[in-house]
């Protein structure tokens, strides 16, 4: 028979397994997912093009933060929620910015998009925001972490323009001045930015609100 205390220790201990599973299925399904869309990339000669992604790259930091989570929480820097912060926040904008601004208003209700769209663009973001509000906080956080949160957008948004202006290419039509107009492009970035500076507050505020805090 199980003594209560191996009983209690095993209860206690199923949510970190459940929560280390699905971390790795979730890693395991992005990966698939970029490495599929880096083949096709690589057949059509666009490899640049694809890693230049913001849903890709997003991706791949969730990756690297699912795996990194496996280390144990008295080993990890002082900073670490805050990067898994941000990688919850660019996750979180990956999903609604290609639902508001780069799918077709048909594709919204629908699941027919293939599975590395599902993928990349639906499941990683839920996973990735659901991990936030159920990992317990470790410390009270600082309103500081939202300023290093918003520069890596602000970095992308920069570079974007620039490499365009040199190519002729932008990952997204709402970033794309030759399809518009440089007037209608700052503006539509400019209601972007207002949106990112508030889900970054609301994912700063949404920290472990799922779960009390440890220890």
């Amino acid at each position: 028979m199980t003594s209560p205390a191996t009983s209690t220790a095993l209860r206690s201990s199923a949510p970190r397994l459940v929560a280390v599973a699905a971390r790795f299925g979730v890693a395991a399904l992005v990966v698939l997912a970029l490495t599929s869309n880096l083949l096709t990339a690589m057949e059509e000669g666009t490899v640049a093009r694809n890693i230049s992604m913001f849903t890709n790259q997003s991706n791949l930091f969730l990756v690297a933060l699912f795996l990194s989570t496996q280390v144990p929480r008295e080993r990890r820097p002082l900073w670490f929620d805050d990067v898994r912060g941000a990688v919850t926040f660019y996750l979180v904008m990956t999903g609604i910015i290609y639902a508001l601004l780069v799918a077709p208003l048909s594709e919204l209700g629908r699941w027919d998009i293939g599975w590395t769209g599902i993928v990349l663009h639906r499941l990683a973001p839920v996973a990735a925001l659901a991990d936030w509000l159920l990992t317990p906080r470790q410390r009270r956080p600082s309103w500081t972490r939202l300023g290093p949160w918003l520069l890596y957008p602000v970095v992308f948004l920069v570079i974007t323009w620039v490499r365009g202006a040199i190519t002729g290419w932008y990952p997204y039509a709402f970033l794309d001045p030759t399809a518009s107009s440089w007037g209608q492009v700052l503006a539509t970035t400019g209601v972007v930015l207002v949106v990112f500076l508030v889900f970054a507050l609301l994912v700063h505020l949404a920290e472990g609100r799922l779960r009390r805090r440890e220890g």
